[in-house]
């Protein structure tokens, strides 16, 4: 995925219908602790097989990101790239690959790909909210990416049988934790791709998820790096195959989604890098 261009402009399609934040965030969460007052639920993940080493490899890889002279002066041009190359790559998991020349001449009217796009632009907006509010948040998420695809009295609203495991992952996004960022975005997207919240657009709104946790939680403040296009370069069927083993709740499920999210964390900052390259040459 190259060919980054100066000034390139989102195709993006306003949501056809807009309600729908009423099924999530009604209430707003406390302000997120700075330290864990009791167990840190996530802090055993570190001690599964190859998941410390996987999650030293990602930071790593980010933060060599972060370092690139362009970000001094470009970063908001490599952050709408990244949106543009993460929402492309996040419809091509749902089965809608367009190539990504197509998606910058604005000839998109695939209502996956308009919704994933307005989630990623949105995502921006979202970061304050995130770790007070965060059912707010994933309501607005399911308004955009499925605003073209279902009912509007559907937009925003969870599935009933889906709201214990909600609370968990909110619990986990307002919490404190002395997990690395990148298991916490990791932990968050695969409860949420695990549940399916929503019958339609849950997949592009746990990815956002993900991503929206990496930003928040100061793994990638700039949301330069692409880790959506990480994932679709592993495969939807690595991607489904990681995913199942999370949802078996095993230690070795889970600590192969771990380092499955880690190594396509690595290789979307790799993908920022290209685009740092690229707008670095003009």
């Amino acid at each position: 995925m190259r060919g980054y261009r100066r000034g390139v402009t989102i195709p993006l399609r306003p949501p056809t219908d807009g309600p729908g934040a009423a099924g999530l965030g009604a209430r707003r969460a406390a302000p997120r602790p700075t330290r864990p007052t009791g167990p840190d639920p996530l802090a055993p993940l570190l001690d599964l097989p190859g998941v410390r080493a996987a999650a030293d490899a990602a930071r790593t890889a980010v933060d060599r990101l972060l370092g690139h002279k362009v970000l001094r002066r470009e970063s908001a041009g490599v952050s709408s790239e990244s949106a543009l190359r993460g929402a492309r790559a996040s419809a091509s998991l749902e089965g809608v690959d367009v190539p990504l020349a197509q998606v910058r001449t604005g000839d998109v009217s695939e209502p996956t790909l308009q919704g994933a796009l307005r989630v990623s632009v949105a995502l921006g907006s979202m970061v304050d909210t995130w770790d007070r509010a965060p059912g707010q948040v994933l309501a607005r998420m399911h308004v955009l990416a499925a605003a073209d695809l279902v009912p509007s009295a559907e937009l925003g609203r969870p599935a009933p049988q889906s709201s214990g495991r909600l609370g968990g992952v909110f619990g986990l996004i307002t919490g404190a934790t002395t997990a690395p960022a990148v298991l916490i975005a990791a932990v968050v997207h695969g409860e949420l791709a695990a549940v399916e919240p929503f019958a339609v657009g849950s997949g592009v709104v746990a990815r956002a998820a993900g991503r929206l946790t990496g930003i928040a939680r100061g793994l990638d403040p700039k949301a330069v790096s692409v880790p959506e296009v990480g994932f679709a370069e592993l495969g939807a069927d690595a991607y489904a195959e990681a995913l199942a083993g999370y949802r078996s709740g095993t230690a070795e499920g889970v600590a192969g989604w771990l380092a499955h999210c880690c190594r396509a964390t690595e290789l979307g900052a790799v993908e920022g890098l290209a685009i740092c390259e690229s707008l670095l040459r003009g």
